[in-house]
């Protein structure tokens, strides 16, 4: 399947909002792929395919996840809507036919991040945090760091503006993102 035919078949199975979201990280993963000198056509497949599970309900996601036997933390009990990133990795298996480990990896990792993000995982993190259709406080800060700052750099600050919204939301830090977040600042103090 190529990427067109996975455009049309994201098309059907999600809301048109969600799937102008797609496109938008899509877009967005491309254009960041160019300035961090990563490989486009990895960014625009993970890009497009990153949301695809959120096909199901978030209701339905613990289910889908149970019948893939995919790992479910107890975050992922307090708040299902993180497993749609794992499964994302499943659905992107079963019906778009993507095989690419590190395409499926960035997917999985685009909400919570984790340890050993590699710069496809950062840029697929970052384009869904400030592709065109977001629209929060900071994204217009964080825009302007992705486009002049070091990705590392960038993505420190996705994760303290992440980690802020969660905590004055009063949920649960997933420790992925913590892990990611210290790996990046572990490995620049090396």
């Amino acid at each position: 399947m190529d990427i067109n035919e996975m455009q049309s078949l994201l098309q059907t199975k999600l809301k048109p909002q969600r799937y102008a979201h797609c496109i938008g990280v899509m877009n967005t993963a491309v254009e960041l792929a160019k300035r961090f000198n990563v490989n486009e056509k990895k960014a625009a497949l993970a890009g497009l395919l990153h949301d695809c599970a959120r096909e199901f309900e978030t209701s339905q996601l613990l289910t889908e996840a149970q019948k893939r036997h995919l790992y479910i933390t107890d975050i992922d009990r307090q708040l299902p809507i993180l497993m749609h990133a794992p499964l994302g990795t499943a659905i992107a298996k079963e019906e778009y036919g993507v095989h690419d480990t590190a395409i499926l990896k960035a997917i999985a990792s685009h909400t919570v991040g984790g340890a050993n993000m590699s710069n496809l995982d950062k840029i697929i993190y970052l384009a869904d945090m400030i592709e065109p259709h977001r629209k929060y406080d900071e994204v217009d800060k964080l825009r302007q760091l992705a486009a002049t700052k070091d990705l590392d750099t960038v993505m420190i600050s996705a994760f303290d503006q992440s980690i802020t919204f969660i905590m004055r939301k009063g949920h649960t830090i997933h420790p992925y993102t913590v892990a990611a977040r210290n790996e990046i600042l572990l490995n620049r103090e090396l």
